[in-house]
């Protein structure tokens, strides 16, 4: 009996522990070495999205723009539609400068979840650990010091529509893409499911 309780408290705890994100994926062989997010890659465009953002309750609305100023180099501002800077983030290489936040923001672990949400948005390369396969898309696991990004392409077109940040047990944030392929994203939500945190973008064609 004891035996039997023992085992079963076994399986609970792998069930529990199993992470919804590779569900129905077959492990491969690696193939390529790196993975590579297209999104915001081209130093030539700005990239300019109507944007809304709910964040512990409180709601902002406005336009982000995302610039490659150089190699390995973001820089993210978000204003209000009159132009009024809400948060002003520069990204170079691993180094992340907070040139201004809006007061109401200006939080530790709001401006770190931030800055975090924003780098896995915009990181060009990650080096894969790990490939799945399900039907119709490949899936790149790349390790993100104690956590682990998952790479959603679907197989023809190859699209990136998804990236999933997990722990070892446990999904944390969801970037979810809209594509038409051209390498630019047309619509974007980014979702935390531990936390009080949305984003919602919407690319802002210029007529």
């Amino acid at each position: 009996m004891t035996r039997f309780l023992i085992i079963s408290l076994l399986l609970v705890l792998c069930n529990s522990c199993a992470l919804k994100t590779t569900e129905g994926l077959r492990v491969v062989q690696v193939q390529d070495l790196e993975v590579a997010n297209p999104y915001f890659s081209n130093a030539e465009i700005d990239y300019v999205y109507k944007a809304k953002i709910e964040i512990y309750g409180r709601y902002f609305g406005g336009i982000l723009i995302i610039k490659k100023v150089e190699k390995n180099s973001h820089r993210v501002v978000f204003t209000t539609e009159f132009g009024n800077k809400i948060f002003d983030f520069l990204y170079k290489g691993d180094t992340f400068v907070k040139n201004f936040v809006l007061e109401d923001l200006d939080k530790k672990i709001i401006v770190n979840t931030l800055e975090k949400d924003f780098r896995l948005l915009i990181s060009e390369n990650a080096k894969v650990v790990e490939q799945f396969v399900s039907e119709g898309q490949d899936v790149y696991k790349t390790r993100n010091n104690n956590r682990f990004n998952f790479y959603f392409f679907d197989e023809k077109p190859v699209i990136l529509k998804r990236i999933v940040q997990t722990s070892k047990s446990k999904e944390k944030v969801e970037i979810v893409f809209t594509s038409q392929g051209d390498n630019l994203a047309q619509k974007i939500g980014i979702n935390h499911s531990n936390i009080k945190l949305k984003i919602d973008l919407n690319y802002f064609k210029k007529e």
